[in-house]
């Protein structure tokens, strides 16, 4: 079990941290058409992703509860570690490997361990000039590639206030019906930190689209690059774990094959040892024993994508027609930063999944009408 070391001055704060904790669940993120920003096509033509973000209500009170939330973290160096990472969620594992001898080797027993496929050297991690300093602010990046999931300006806010919500729902619910004592800070730091380095996966390109994700153990980069960014930052290994769950859950066999070859993966990546690091049991094919329930809490709370996944491919097409039929937009537009810009405003306002709701229960008028009353026509 991880041990606490919580000093007096620390102990005294822990009533504040509480009473934040109740000032943030009466400020959950609420979508209201009141509070958008209507601006010009063209005016969107010249923002940038952080500048969108901002403009946003949903996305800044998404902000502020997230921020609210980990202020809750009752452990001093879990709550100042996850602070410091959504200040800058830089990618600091890459301190060593920006020497290209050290990135070869990780390249090469990644590639021996099966764990990267069809992915030229060249090509292995994004780029970063600076290991010290995120590309984008964790409030600007997108929650998803471009055409899926909240894939807009602050849809990674977005995908995380809404899930550290239901992982927050589940710890209770369990609490509440079988008495589970569960670690409340692990099951915060491992939802609010389990999509970390979007901000540098999808680095957001000159004509408004996000960079395109390759894979790392057959799952999103992003996803073993955030477990190593917390491994780098010394979070403590049940944090790790438990994040690298989000994307599966260890209760079968063949489902646990996931998370460890995520850990194995961000071991590799950061020169660790990972029954060292008690990040895996002794015989490397399963996590530490007996599995902790946090790991299951993080990976049923990171189910946003199941509805907003499907909720992207239907509104994207609808967003080109309106594009055309309502601004003027030609077929080649659609390809090309005018629209990409156009659909980043209106998504980062009211978000695609207010947006989807909007046309399953009252049509495309409706959406249409929406639409236009976030942007204007030029």
């Amino acid at each position: 079990m991880r041990k606490q070391h919580v000093s007096r001055r620390d102990f005294l704060k822990l009533g504040m941290v509480a009473t934040a904790g109740v000032a943030a669940a009466s400020s959950f993120p609420k979508f209201t058409m009141a509070k958008v920003k209507t601006v010009s096509l063209p005016g969107c033509l010249g923002m940038s992703p952080e500048e969108m973000s901002k403009n946003s209500k949903v996305v800044m009170d998404s902000w502020r509860y997230i921020l609210d939330t980990v202020a809750t973290i009752q452990a001093p160096d879990i709550r100042s570690s996850v602070q410091g990472i959504l200040r800058n969620p830089a990618p600091t594992l890459m301190a060593e490997l920006m020497d290209r001898a050290n990135r070869e080797e990780v390249y090469q027993e990644l590639l021996s361990k099966g764990l990267i496929k069809d992915i030229s050297f060249d090509k292995f991690l994004p780029q970063t000039s600076n290991p010290y300093r995120s590309p984008h602010p964790f409030i600007a990046a997108p929650g998803s590639g471009y055409s899926s999931h909240h894939s807009y300006p602050g849809g990674l806010v977005s995908h995380t206030a809404l899930n550290t919500m239901v992982s927050l729902s589940i710890y209770e619910g369990y609490k509440q019906v079988y008495g589970y004592a569960l670690d409340r800070d692990v099951v915060i730091a491992s939802q609010v930190l389990h999509d970390l380095h979007k901000p540098w996966v999808f680095q957001w390109g000159p004509s408004g689209e996000s960079r395109t994700e390759l894979k790392i153990g057959a799952t999103g980069e992003h996803h073993p690059l955030s477990v190593a960014e917390s491994m780098t930052r010394g979070l403590p290994s049940e944090v790790c774990v438990a994040q690298a769950c989000a994307h599966n859950h260890p209760g079968w066999p063949k489902d646990e094959e996931g998370p460890v070859k995520w850990i194995t993966a961000a071991c590799v990546i950061t020169g660790k040892d990972p029954v060292k690091g008690d990040f895996l049991a002794r015989d490397r094919k399963t996590l530490p024993l007996p599995r902790r329930m946090e790991n299951f809490v993080c990976h049923l709370g990171d189910h946003d994508w199941v509805l907003t996944v499907p909720a992207a491919k239907w509104i994207i097409p609808l967003m080109e027609e309106i594009a055309v039929e309502k601004y003027g937009m030609a077929q080649a537009d659609l390809k090309a930063k005018k629209f990409n810009q156009f659909r980043n405003y209106v998504f980062s306002q009211a978000s695609i999944m207010s947006l989807y709701e909007i046309y399953s229960t009252r049509g495309k008028n409706a959406l249409t009408y929406t639409v236009l009353s976030i942007v204007a026509p030029a």
